[in-house]
């Protein structure tokens, strides 16, 4: 029996099974198919992290600093596994590198695909270069400086536009995204305390702010940063004639059009599944549920469970989720593979 974890995917949820089931003695080894690990927040440039309010490229960096000095984890960059097979035990996996791993249990950390914005094409990404979506304003924020890409300028206004890609039948997105809400109330924050002149708006169908996020981020970015929450639904965005954009919908508050004119709109995009999947479902041999995120199994006794024995999965790669709580979910899976992997060493 082999006493090695297969960690397929290294952003957070990856990097933190990984790092678990090294530090618990057991060998892991790390396979991202992007040449730098991290995920999304080192891949998007995020800026800071919520709620923590770290910056991205710090925190993310510890975990990455911590998995590639380990000596019983093994990273592989740049590569996917392209056979599986095997049974919980003895499971056996080909690289598109040309190596083989052999392991004895295997977790799927391999997250989410940020939703394309050209899929809502009424709301002007890709026809307007001053229509831009969070993970573009993340880094604009990670670089110091908020500015319309059309000519530099710091806008005096600017739209945040929730729920892009999710909770949107019509496209096919029934699902909220969980995170969207929280991140765009702290981009505005982040905005003014760039830009204190800059006038910040969010559009809304509904604030979720879940937990403990309501006071740190949706009244904060209200009451302290004079954020301007409108409920609303967004009909379009055009071109104002006087190199502006103009939002066109319905203040559903007062039940009455609105048009107004923004320098920057910036559209909160939700989480896709990851769409690697049907090839992942396919390669290691598990299903997918309706959606398209992996599908869980039984969840009471087994919540870090797949459909196939042996193979586990954390983090975004069982739908939307947030960092902190992928990170968590890792260690959760690292702590089941190795709990299987310790009872087939007894069984056996």
């Amino acid at each position: 029996m082999q006493d090695t974890v297969l960690v397929v995917g290294a952003g957070p949820a990856g990097l933190s099974a990984a790092a678990s089931v090294a530090n618990a003695g057991y060998q892991a080894v790390l396979v991202e198919k992007e040449t730098v690990l991290g995920g999304a927040p080192i891949l998007s440039g995020y800026a800071k992290l919520v709620p923590s309010g770290e910056w991205a490229k710090e925190a993310i960096g510890r975990m990455i600093h911590n998995v590639e000095a380990h000596p019983r984890i093994s990273v592989h960059k740049g590569a996917q596994v392209e056979r599986f097979g095997g049974e919980p035990g003895q499971f056996s996996a080909t690289l598109s590198t040309g190596q083989t791993v052999s392991a004895g249990a295997t977790i799927l950390a391999t997250g989410f695909t940020h939703f394309d914005s050209v899929n809502k094409p009424e709301w002007g990404f890709g026809t307007f270069e001053d229509v831009i979506t969070t993970s573009q304003m993340e880094q604009m924020v990670a670089s110091g400086k908020i500015t319309c890409p059309s000519d530099g300028r710091v806008p005096e206004r600017v739209a945040i536009l929730l729920c892009v890609g999710s909770r949107d039948r019509q496209i096919g997105r029934e699902w909220c995204s969980k995170i969207c809400c929280t991140v765009s109330a702290n981009l505005a924050i982040e905005i003014k305390e760039l830009s204190p002149q800059t006038e910040v708006f969010i559009y809304y169908m509904d604030i979720r702010t879940f937990g403990l996020y309501e006071d740190r981020f949706y009244w904060k970015s209200q009451e302290e940063f004079k954020t301007k929450f409108v409920k609303a639904r967004i009909a379009e965005i055009t071109a104002s004639g006087d190199g502006r954009l103009l939002l066109k919908g319905e203040d559903t508050l007062v039940k009455r059009p609105i048009m107004i004119p923004f320098d920057l709109v910036v559209h909160a995009i939700g989480m896709d599944p990851n769409l690697d999947n049907p090839r992942l479902a396919q390669t290691f041999g598990i299903t997918l549920q309706h959606h398209g995120y992996l599908e869980r199994a039984e969840f009471y006794t087994n919540p870090c469970g797949t459909t196939r024995p042996g193979v586990y999965a954390c983090g975004a790669a069982y739908g939307p989720e947030t960092i902190d709580d992928s990170i968590a979910q890792g260690a959760a899976a690292a702590s089941r593979a190795m709990a299987d992997l310790h009872a087939l060493a007894k069984a056996g």
